[in-house]
């Protein structure tokens, strides 16, 4: 198993030193067969006020020399000989729960948990909501405390790992994480956003995710196909989400204290 790269201006061996972090960390996954470096471009563009990025890599090379890398914990193909998104994520999506979000960013940088987002596309949309979801189921598997990003000290629990929200591109919640039914709903926010007639992004594929997740919006593109927005038309209910998932502590006086 591969470790995840990072792209990203955060320093791994932060301090909780509050005056110098924003209050949003926003992680973008790319696609299958892509790489961290082409979601670059994208991170910069997207101009994010109060917001560290980071862009991270898949651990997995494609084989067959087919370039780039993929989040599966294997490479399934479809009937039809293509490429399967849905391929099992469990090793992924522990290494960015306990080793990114849990070890660097809890733990050593004193965020909370409800200050990430995620951003994904495709299979890295997948691995997103997976991620939501095994943060939340997690909470009692002794993550310990960690001092809040702009707060106090907390202890960590189920619904204190609720995530700020996930942002999918052309992706629901994937079928083989859905092993057992949930007691609760997950409360992080999340917005799915696919083509017209989505082969991915099903009406049953939707149930699914809305099964797992309380609050989650569905947006269409007029065209077909489940890439990334290519116009501002397709990008404002992206950018309409996150406005209202990122916190701003602009004009707020030094040393005060959240309370949640």
């Amino acid at each position: 198993m591969g470790n995840l790269r990072f792209q990203t201006a955060i320093n791994p061996e932060c301090e909780h030193d509050t005056s110098q972090k924003s209050p949003n960390i926003l992680l973008l996954l790319h696609g299958l067969g892509d790489t961290a470096a082409n979601f670059t471009a994208f991170a910069r563009a997207l101009h994010l006020p109060e917001t560290t990025i980071l862009t991270l890599q898949a651990p997995q090379p494609l084989p067959f020399d087919l370039g780039g890398y993929h989040w599966g914990d294997d490479v399934t193909f479809t009937p039809a000989g293509e490429l399967d998104m849905d391929a099992g994520f469990t090793r992924a999506v522990r290494l960015i729960v306990h080793e990114v979000i849990a070890g660097v960013l809890v733990r050593k940088c004193g965020y909370r948990w409800r200050d990430v987002l995620v951003f994904g596309l495709g299979q890295g949309g997948m691995v997103g909501l997976e991620v939501a979801a095994a943060a939340a189921a997690g909470g009692s598997r002794g993550e310990g405390e960690s001092s809040g990003a702009l707060g106090s000290s907390t202890q960590q629990n189920g619904n204190d790992r609720w995530l700020a929200g996930v942002v999918s591109i052309g992706a629901p919640f994937p079928l083989s994480a859905v092993k057992n039914t949930t007691s609760q709903k997950n409360r992080t926010p999340v917005l799915v956003v696919a083509g017209r007639d989505s082969v991915a992004v099903t009406d049953s594929a939707v149930r699914r995710t809305k099964d797992w997740f309380e609050f989650v919006e569905v947006h269409r593109y007029a065209r077909r196909g489940d890439g990334m927005p290519r116009n501002r038309d397709e990008m404002l209910p992206v950018m309409q989400f996150l406005a209202r998932r990122l916190k701003s502590w602009k004009g707020v006086p030094e040393g005060s204290v959240e309370i949640s």
